[in-house]
């Protein structure tokens, strides 16, 4: 009779061996995978949030409203301050790039002239963090906005961009209205400098009545 022969030490390590060298390929192949669909998901979380912030910036801009209180717009290279209508009345919001992150904060909605003065004059204290100020976009490198006048677009802190009038109504003593001002442009282009590149966005600014 023939003794059946079983597998020898060596045979079963050598099996053991191929086996956990495809284990590890297989985890490779799961892990990459999964790290695919997690950065194609973040991917894709970010492009719908850029989108309901850029939402929100054509929804200021649709909504400037220009007061004998302080100016409809104004941009100082850091931050963009304007005054918007909205419910309940009228209020300061400020967009900002700060700490590598774009800021945007909204001042309670006033119907006096004092009240809005005062919210367009406190804007410009602030230092971050207030109350109002939420944080939309990580990873931002920096920001520029362009302005269209004249068929052209021009830097928005130009000096070729002011057209300095006081604005109508201006009461006297009234700091914030004793300031010159710019013509609201006819369009405004932003360029958002991200990890991925720039975004570039033009907006048409809506005359006022």
């Amino acid at each position: 009779m023939r003794t059946q022969r079983g597998f020898t030490l060596i045979e079963l390590l050598v099996a053991l061996t191929v086996m956990a060298v495809l284990a590890g390929l297989s985890w490779t192949g799961v892990d990459s995978l999964i790290r695919s669909r997690e950065a194609t998901q973040a991917a894709l979380d970010r492009s719908v949030r850029l989108a309901t912030v850029m939402t929100q910036w054509e929804q200021d801009f649709a909504a400037l409203h220009e007061t004998a209180s302080a100016p409809a717009l104004q941009f100082d290279g850091r931050t963009l301050r304007l005054t918007r209508t909205g419910d309940g009345g009228v209020r300061v919001v400020t967009w900002t790039v700060r700490d590598a992150a774009w800021y945007r904060w909204a001042g309670p909605a006033v119907q006096r002239q004092g009240e809005l003065q005062q919210s367009w004059l406190g804007s410009q204290q602030h230092q971050g963090g207030e109350a109002g100020e939420l944080k939309l976009v990580d990873g931002v490198a920096g920001w520029q906005l362009y302005y269209y006048r004249g068929n052209a677009w021009t830097n928005a802190q130009s000096s070729g961009n002011q057209q300095a009038r006081p604005p109508t109504g201006a009461a006297s003593g009234n700091a914030a209205a004793l300031e010159e001002r710019e013509d609201l442009p006819d369009g405004i282009r932003l360029v958002l400098a991200l990890p991925a590149g720039p975004l570039t966005r033009d907006i048409i600014v809506p005359p006022q009545p």
